[in-house]
Parts: structure tokens; sequence; C-alpha cells
């Protein structure tokens, strides 16, 4: 079946077929309707199309680079929830200790500069199989450290390798997902992320009541077991190097500011949460923690499910609808003195962001073709940077006041918008033109 629709924007009159996959950047939604008979058609369909991709999101061929995904912010996550013992097994202070997370990220962030174009010029498969295999021996030598700079050293081992993971497998998965489904998997790769990055303080604080080096045996061995199933990406001769040019083009500046803000603003709010619950409302350390963790565990689950309504609505309007409904949820958090109230609202704010990410992870996939993980690299690069001037800007302003506060970092969801909806029309302008 293939009925016709046409697009009668002025100066734009197409031809268009319910049976061939939304373009991402189509904003009037041209195929939000559909009758059962095409819907069938969809459902019933090979998994694979004549150019190899899928048209399935979760399959054999995509669970290592969505394991891979969750991988990455658990290894960065875990060592908070055992600070304690660290410093009982090193003998050390928490200040030299808490260079197994500063350790871990400062080399991360420097290397998602280049990262991505790497992986694309000698190959994502042999990178990420060396990333993996790198990952695993570090965290090796984190299970064997008899001190704190073999232990710190190992952390920034595997900060470095973190570096390759997300750009690279991302990257993967948009040369095998159909790009009508790239949304979703864009999705189910973020909830991962969420998991990965929610369930690392609970995992290590486990693994610390028998013993922390635990922990990160399993790292190595799940590093090990997915640097045998790498995404695909051959390297590239010299002729065919990734281009730098491309990552320069207003619609990736825009996508960096995108991403520098959503990691300051919106997706920075947990560290403001943490504040308030503690010094505002007095809820316990335990207590605040199983708050956060529900915001990261609604995040993941919807992951999947706003992946879909990217792939339906476009990116402008799913930017238009994430971006305020976060806004809409998070400027009240600093004006609530009910620590359930309290827990709902953010329950549901941990979730919008996660839209927030999803869109921002998928517009970076799609941005420079040529040079997927370059794009995906960079924006990644501005989003870690957001994250840490975040808390340069808000504990000060927190002291003055919390309300505001959240009134404020909450407002850059703004500008967020304006740039996701504007990357959006020039790459929705660049594809008219090809």
């Amino acid at each position: 079946m293939s009925s016709s629709l046409t697009d009668n924007r002025p100066g734009n009159l197409v031809e268009r077929h319910d049976n061939l996959p939304r373009h991402p950047f189509d904003t009037e939604n041209m195929y939000s309707i559909c009758d059962d008979q095409v819907l069938s058609e969809n459902m019933s369909s090979s998994p694979t199309t004549d150019s190899g991709v899928s048209n399935r999101v979760l399959t054999l061929a995509t669970l290592p680079l969505y394991l891979g995904g969750f991988l990455g912010p658990f290894g960065t996550m875990m060592v908070i929830s055992i600070y304690p013992e660290l410093r009982e097994s090193f003998n050390a202070s928490t200040q030299a200790v808490n260079w197994a997370f500063s350790g871990y990220m400062i080399p991360f962030a420097l290397l998602l500069t280049v990262s991505g174009t790497i992986g694309e010029r000698f190959g994502r498969r042999r990178v990420i199989r060396a990333t993996f295999i790198t990952y695993a021996l570090a965290s090796v030598l984190c299970v064997f450290a008899p001190t704190l700079t073999v232990f710190v050293v190992g952390r920034l081992l595997q900060g470095a390798a973190n570096a390759f993971i997300t750009p690279l497998l991302i990257a993967g998965l948009s040369e095998v997902i159909d790009p009508s489904r790239l949304g979703r998997a864009v999705g189910v790769y973020t909830g991962f992320q969420a998991i990965g990055g929610a369930a690392a303080p609970f995992a290590g604080g486990v693994a610390a009541a028998f013993n922390w080096r635990i922990a990160f045996a399993v790292i190595a061995v799940v590093g090990l077991v997915l640097a045998t199933q790498p995404p695909q990406g051959e390297p590239r001769p010299a002729a065919a190097a990734p281009p730098i040019k491309p990552l320069l083009k207003p619609r990736m500046i825009l996508l960096w500011l995108a991403a520098l803000t959503a990691a300051a603003g919106p997706a920075g709010l947990p560290m403001i949460v943490g504040l308030y619950l503690r010094d505002e409302l007095f809820i316990s350390s335990t207590a605040t923690g199983f708050i956060l963790l529900f915001g990261g565990i609604s995040g993941a689950i919807a992951g999947p499910i706003f992946g879909q309504l990217l792939d339906t609505w476009g990116a402008r309007r799913s930017s238009f609808v994430a971006c305020l409904s976060s806004l809409a949820f998070s400027l009240p958090l600093g004006f609530i003195t009910g620590a359930w109230v309290f827990a709902v609202a953010w329950t549901i704010v941990g979730a919008l962001v996660g839209f927030i990410v999803v869109i921002l992870q998928n517009l970076a996939a799609i941005a420079v073709p040529d040079n997927r993980g370059g794009a995906l690299s960079s924006v990644l690069c501005f989003r870690f940077v957001g994250h840490g001037l975040g808390p340069l800007l808000w504990v000060p302003m927190f002291a003055w006041s919390p309300s505001w506060t959240f009134v404020i970092a909450s407002g850059l969801g703004l500008v967020t918008l304006t740039s996701f909806a504007s990357s959006a029309q020039l790459m929705q302008q660049q594809q008219d033109a090809e």
C-alpha cells in the first residue's frame, strides 16, 4: 500500500508515501496518522532492509552496543559510594581519594574532543575493541592496586578509554538501525546509560560490604566480553579520512551550545536537588539517594518511549515538548516543602530530562554523516564541560536563594530549546538541498 500525501507548505509541493520512513527532521509530522493496513505491513516487514540496516532496535547485534553504553557511566559513578572504603584501604584523606573521580573525568573530557574522529579514521571496530581491552586492563590494575597512586592511574586509564565508548557506539548504532527507528535506538541506549549511572553507587556500596575490589573485577570481565562484539566500521585510507570541516558548521556549533546549556541547566539539576533535600528539607542521605535514584530510573524507563516519539514527531517538535515540559515541572521544585511531593515531581523531571538527552545524542548522530563519531564526541565534550561548570554557578547561588537557583538553572533549558530547533532547521535545509 502506498497512499499519497501532499506537503502543501508554500513553495514545497512534494508527493510523499505512507510506507516510506520519516525523516528525523519532519517537523510537520506528516505521518502521525496511518491506517491498520500500513501498521500491519510495517510490523510484518523483514528485520533488515536491502542496505543491511535493521528494522529492529534490540537485536543480538545491537545488545553489546547498549551494554557498552551501560558500562561507561557505571564505571564512572561507582566510586562515589565507596570513598570511606578507599580512605581506609589506602590510608588517605577524602581530598586524595577524590582523585579517583577527578582523575577519571579529566582525561575523559579532554579526549572527547578527538576520540570520535580517531575512531572513524582507524575504524570503529578496531578502536572499540582496543578500548574495551584497555578498560578491562585498567580495571584489573584497580583491583590489585597496592597504593592510591596506582589506583588513580587505573582510573585515569579507565577515563581515557571511556572517551571512545559512547561516540563510537552510537555512531555504530546509526549504521545498523533503519533511520526511521534511530530515535528509538538512541532512546534505548540512553536508557542503558541512565541505568548504569543510577545503579553504580548502589552496586559499589553492595560490593564494599564484602570487598570494594570485587566491583572492578566484574567491570574487567564485562569489558573483555564486550571487546569480542565491537560495532561495524573499518579503517579509512587517508583519502577517505573523516572530514573535520563539517564539525565547525553552524549546526554543530548550535549543538555544542545545546549540550553545554542542557548539562549545566536541566541535566545538572541533580546536584541542586541533593543540596535542597539535605539543607532545606533536612532529608537523610539515604532518602536523598533514593529520591535521586528515582529520577534516574524514570529516565531509563522513559528513554525508549521518548525515542519513539522523536521518530514520530521529528526533532523540532520533540525539542519543544521536552524542553518546555521539563521547564514547567522543574521551575517549582525550589518551592516544594514536602518530601513526598518533591520525590514525585523529581521523578517526572528526571524522565523529561532524559528526553532532552535522547534528542541531543540523536541529533549529534546524524549531524555529520561522514564523521558521526567526531560529531558525537565533540558534542559530548561540551556536555561534560557543562556538567563541570554547573556546580561552579549554582552552589554560590544556592547560598543566596535555593528557589531562584532552580528557576535560573531550569531556565537554561530555553537556550537548549532554541539551539536544538535552530540546528535541526539547518540540518533540514541541508537535507532539502541534497
